[in-house]
């Protein structure tokens, strides 16, 4: 499958550039699609962010020029590592000893091969889905700008509903949702590729503006909506996972360059119910 090889071509420019900077744009150019759709893809079909996935294979390679016998401070600045101390903190991580422990002989690392991305046929769970063409809508709410990066944003957007579920903000919303589409929403948006920031958003869909809030434009889009309940945030998560390895790459659909939605029917954090809307375009 076309986007299969596109991947893969991004991976080989990662594994090209390992000892020297990585060009993400490059790479999203290569998988052809935007650095923010890249990143998310990337971590679901991968089961790890971009991020996690190149300190992995630089880790790698290092622990072998360590047992090469070569300087930490070469290896270090080798992998992009201005200091001694942060390369060795996460060498540790990775390999559970230390840089100077790995020079020593019969000393055990761990090795990350190479990624290759490739259809796996699994069929192991049935997946409900509808698909849905909708008119462009707004949400109204709280926007989260964080910049481009994976893991910054899987970090902060937990700490986002919490800050805004306990300050009550949310709550206000609720008289501003339009009753024919109800449920909270979490929106993940690419704001603009010159400010180099990603914005995710949490409200309800309303046509209602209000100076207490933001307003954003969803546009008009083809939706495969996918329904979950189980407890947060994992459960979601292996929906969001399962429909990325699963269901996309035999659906005959791509992922289209838009919003992808999380709406919330009961927040209920043990036992939530939601559904994942993810854009699609024809192949």
């Amino acid at each position: 499958m076309e986007w299969l090889d596109h991947f893969n071509s991004s991976i080989a420019h990662v594994e090209e550039n390992l000892a020297g900077e990585i060009d993400l744009d490059k790479a999203a150019q290569l998988a052809q699609c935007s650095s923010y759709h890249y990143q998310r893809m990337f971590s679901y079909i991968a089961g790890v962010t971009l991020g996690e996935y190149i300190r992995r294979r630089r880790m790698s390679l290092a622990g072998v020029d360590m047992q090469r016998g070569e300087k930490v401070i070469d290896v270090a600045a080798k992998y992009g590592y201005d200091s001694p101390t942060s390369f060795n903190r996460v060498f540790k991580s990775v390999h559970g000893i230390t840089p100077k422990e790995a020079k020593q002989p019969g000393a055990k690392l761990t090795s990350y091969p190479m990624l290759t991305f490739k259809l796996t046929v699994r069929g192991v769970h049935a997946m409900e889905y509808q698909l849905i063409d909708k008119e462009a809508f707004h949400v109204t709410g709280f926007g989260l700008k964080i910049e481009q990066d994976m893991e910054v944003a899987q970090k902060r957007i937990p700490e986002f509903w919490n800050e805004v579920s306990a300050s009550g903000e949310l709550q206000k919303l609720i008289p501003l949702m339009d009753q024919n589409n109800p449920g909270v929403l979490g929106v993940s948006l690419m704001t603009s590729e010159i400010q180099d920031t990603w914005e995710y958003v949490i409200g309800v869909v309303s046509e209602e503006a209000s100076e207490a809030f933001a307003q954003y434009e969803i546009p008009a889009a083809k939706w495969a909506i996918f329904s979950g309940t189980g407890p947060m945030p994992g459960a979601i998560q292996e929906l969001q996972q399962q429909v990325f390895q699963e269901w996309l790459p035999t659906s005959g659909f791509e992922y289209d360059e838009l919003p992808d939605i999380e709406l919330y029917l009961d927040a209920n954090p043990e036992n939530a119910q939601f559904q994942v809307w993810l854009p699609v375009r024809a192949k």
